[in-house]
This record gives C-alpha cells, structure tokens and sequence, in this order.
C-alpha cells in the first residue's frame, strides 16, 4: 500500500515481565485498534527492559521517526517503575511532584481509606513540562511529555486512558479493510489470484493469512486494506471473480471447499 500523509506512530511495552515471558501483552492489539480507528498509521512496536539506558535510547529514536509514540509500563509505585525517571533524561528535563498528581491520588487514598505513603507518592512524579494524561480507573496518572504517550501497563487501566488521549491526536483517513475466507483450500492455492490483484493495485495492501492447520477445518483468510473505497470494492472483486477456478478446484479434493466474505 502506497504512503498517506497520515500520522504515524509507534508503541513502546516497557517491562521485564512481558520480555521474560510471565506477563501476556495484549496493550500492542488494543492500541493499534484504537489508532486504526482514528487513522493513525502504526509503523513500528518495540519491547524493551526496565532499564534505563535502553527506555532513553528507544524513546529518542521513535520519537524523532514518528510523530506519536504511545508507551505502556513502568509507571507504579515500585523501585523497577523507571519510566518516568527514563522519560525526563531523554528530553532533557527535570522530575518532581506534579500538584495535581499529588491530589488525585490523595483523593483516591482518601476515599479507599488508605495511607497515601511514600511509595504511593512515587506515582505523582511526572517530568517538568510534562501534562497529565487522566486515570479514570484507578487514578494514578499517565502523562505527556512532547510528542509521548506514557501510560499505564496494567490493560484495563491503559484502556480508560486512552479516552484522554484521543482528543490530543491528529486524525487520518481510516483504513478500510475486507475479508475473503477461503474453507478447505490452501494458501498456496489462492497465491497466483492474490498476487496478481496485488501487482494492479499498488494503494492497497493484500495478506493471506493461513488458519486452522491441524485443527479440522483449514483454510485461509484473504485481507484486502487501503483507504480508496472505490479501489477497494474493485480489487474484491476481480478478487473474488479470480477465486472462482481455485475453489472448483478445491471441491474436487474436499466438496466443502467454499469462500466466504466475513468482514467488510
């Protein structure tokens, strides 16, 4: 798919519980749904450790690449959340209690009935110049600082934050995307059709996707994406029409092969 003037970024899973394994991210899927929908185009995602040296070095290059960076982890009260203190030597500014930091957590603590302690208090420091991104879930700020995003690893609390996010953004055009499912044929069988399409239409992006192997029923899923809505209905269906002898085809080996359109 050829380049749009789009807005670009890239995404940034700070932690070594991800990198080691114990913790699954689902913060990479949510996120590029959430750009996807307001055509923002996602070029790179990057995992890195609770170090430093490596959160300085990842955020001044993607920064400087891309014109947002939206990064997850290492903001909680304990001695390996970093990211804050990572965040103000990569641009170059101090890091001390933000004041309305300080008092949405008091007010959180308050109402839980809880003590807000020293390492409580760590959650309230937030890069100088930096603006506060809203916790709507469990308080604890995310903040902004340039053109970053950084916000919170816990999912669900991640999620509600992005709410605040989004008015912060510019917008795209959205990417639209069509779906083919091809039953009980091959991925290799349907390469010649999807090749073809692609070579003809160089604003779109095609993929072959293979699933259920090994599991039953097998097959592959086409995805057809770009933003010309015209192109689009177009290539689906030379697509489609292209498909026809490849699913004869395949009845004489299974009768159940068959295409479906599962998405648009």
């Amino acid at each position: 798919m050829t380049s749009t003037s789009n807005p670009t970024a890239a995404i940034m899973i700070i932690g070594d519980e991800i990198l080691s394994g114990r913790t699954l991210d689902s913060n990479v899927n949510t996120i590029a749904k959430f750009l996807a929908a307001l055509g923002i185009d996602l070029n790179e995602v990057r995992m890195v450790r609770d170090v430093e040296e490596q959160i300085v070095s990842a955020v001044v290059a993607l920064s400087s690449a891309y014109d947002y960076v939206f990064t997850t982890g290492g903001i909680g009260p304990t001695h390996d959340d970093i990211t804050a203190d990572a965040m103000a030597t990569a641009f170059g500014v101090g890091i001390s209690e933000h004041p309305e930091a300080l008092r949405v957590l008091q007010e959180r603590a308050d109402k839980m009935g809880w003590e807000l302690n020293a390492n409580s208090r760590r959650m309230a420091r937030i890069p100088d110049g930096a603006s506060l991104i809203k916790n709507p879930v469990s308080a604890a700020p995310g903040f902004q600082i340039n053109n970053v995003f950084v916000m919170a690893g816990v999912p669900k609390i991640m999620e509600g934050m992005l709410s605040d996010v989004a008015p912060r953004l510019k917008t795209g055009r959205k990417v639209l995307s069509w779906t083919l499912k091809l039953s009980y044929v091959g991925e290799s069988w349907a390469a010649d059709a999807l090749r073809d399409i692609d070579n003809r239409y160089a604003d779109l992006s095609l993929g072959s996707y293979p699933f259920g192997l090994g599991q039953g029923e097998f097959g592959t899923q086409l995805v057809v994406r770009g933003q010309n809505a015209e192109s689009l209905d177009a290539a689906v269906s030379e697509l489609k029409a292209a498909l026809e002898p490849v699913i004869s085809e395949g009845r004489k080996r299974n009768p159940e092969a068959r295409l479906e359109e599962i998405t648009a």
